[in-house]
């Protein structure tokens, strides 16, 4: 059976590997251990929040290049607890260090990942692009055992282009071997994957597992992975 694309480019976080629910796992470690709740301030749902709603953005950020890692990695925790009350002195500084050596040990992926990613590996070649770091998104693939799926591994870190820059995913195309037109890109976010990918000429699968409305246009959307088959198979 002949088919449309050659090359699949994956999103890792937010996509197979399941953001949310690692840092929320590694959060309530570090929220026991550092024993926030004694200052009876905040509770560890409410620290969550805040913190899930800073990184956020402060992720934007960054992949617009308006902030480097240092400047993300510096502001995301010690804005949080500022915000929730919490007097300087007391603010654990190693907290953030805590938190980007344990997470990406946790293990999580959305639903059907691997069983998705081994029914698409006989017939495409795979591909992450990542605007992660590099340290934590080897350890992310190496601790889920996702690496053996893909061929090549984009981290925008590495690279210095970061999606949605057009440069990036040309790229990606470029090692990768192929032309636009044999390949798409399957990711969660609609600013750097799915509208970085549809500049670059590349179709695109996006990725709404919360089925959150939007007036973007793209080739597809799914809401779970396994959906990808009936695309792609």
């Amino acid at each position: 059976m002949s088919r449309k694309y050659q090359h699949l480019f994956f999103d890792l976080d937010h996509t197979l590997w399941d953001f949310d629910t690692n840092a929320k796992e590694t959060l309530i470690d570090l929220f026991n251990r550092y024993e926030l709740a004694q200052h009876d301030l905040f509770k560890v749902a409410d620290f969550i929040d805040l913190y899930t709603e800073n990184n956020h953005a402060l992720w934007r950020a960054y992949h617009l290049g308006q902030i480097t890692k240092e400047e993300l990695r510096d502001t995301r925790f010690k804005k949080t607890f500022r915000e929730l009350g919490l007097p300087e002195h007391l603010i654990p500084h190693q907290f953030e260090d805590d938190y980007v050596n344990e997470s990406p040990h946790k293990t999580n992926l959305f639903a059907g990942t691997h069983e998705v990613l081994q029914a698409l590996q006989p017939h495409y070649q795979m591909h992450i692009i990542t605007n992660g770091f590099q340290e934590s998104s080897e350890l992310k693939l190496s601790k889920t055992n996702l690496k053996p799926y893909f061929q090549e591994i984009f981290v925008s870190e590495v690279i210095g282009k970061y999606k949605p820059d057009i440069a990036l995913f040309q790229h990606a195309l470029a090692v990768a071997g192929c032309d636009a037109s044999q390949a798409i890109m399957i990711g969660d976010s609609l600013e750097a994957d799915i509208l970085g990918a549809k500049n670059a000429g590349i179709d695109q699968i996006y990725f709404n597992p919360h089925q959150q409305a939007h007036e973007v246009d793209c080739s597809y959307e799914i809401s779970a992975l396994p959906e990808l088959l009936g695309i792609l198979l």
